[in-house]
């Protein structure tokens, strides 16, 4: 497997590729991300970022330096060594929180604001829907909802919903 590597030459991002051994992942002693390149170059506070989060989790991650530019761009975590894949899945879950939805309880009104009342995989909450394009369907199946304070909640499948669930959501699609 081949990973690309991005270099800063002649005032422009330059891509090369690099084997995948040659890079190393570690935290430093305050808790960031270090990225340490095959050329000897180290790079701290290093965040992982999900090409697909939702589609495809696990094709596509980049390995993004402090100052927001790709510095290695890994195309399957499933190919990584389980060290360097653990680093970068315990980094990734502190990033990123999606709570999927596994019910809707309640509904405060069929108008936007409007209070909803839901049960998650990470137990019941209530947050505040401003507008009804604050839910976007990303496929036939899945829906991704975003709060009054941008937090974002995941249906991964509506047929999977129960009936009072599914009655509802079709009030807002």
């Amino acid at each position: 497997m081949w990973i690309r590597k991005i270099n800063w030459r002649n005032s422009r991002w330059e891509a090369s590729t690099v084997s995948d051994l040659d890079f190393t992942l570690a935290e430093d002693a305050f808790g960031q991300l270090q990225l340490t390149l095959g050329d000897g170059s180290t790079h701290a506070g290093v965040v992982p970022v999900r090409a697909f989060p939702i589609a495809a989790p696990d094709e596509g991650v980049s390995l993004v330096g402090h100052d927001g530019h790709e510095l290695v761009w890994v195309p399957r975590l499933s190919a990584l060594d389980a060290s360097r894949k653990a680093i970068i899945e315990a980094e990734l879950a502190q990033r990123e929180f999606m709570p999927v939805i596994e019910r809707i309880v309640s509904v405060s009104s069929f108008v936007t604001p409007s209070q909803w009342t839901i049960a998650t995989n990470r137990g019941e909450t209530t947050f505040t829907l401003k507008a009804e394009d604050d839910i976007r369907r990303i496929s036939a199946t899945t829906l991704l909802i975003a709060d009054s304070h941008g937090v974002h909640y995941l249906i991964q499948d509506l047929a999977a919903l129960d009936r009072n669930s599914k009655k509802l959501l079709d009030r807002f699609l």
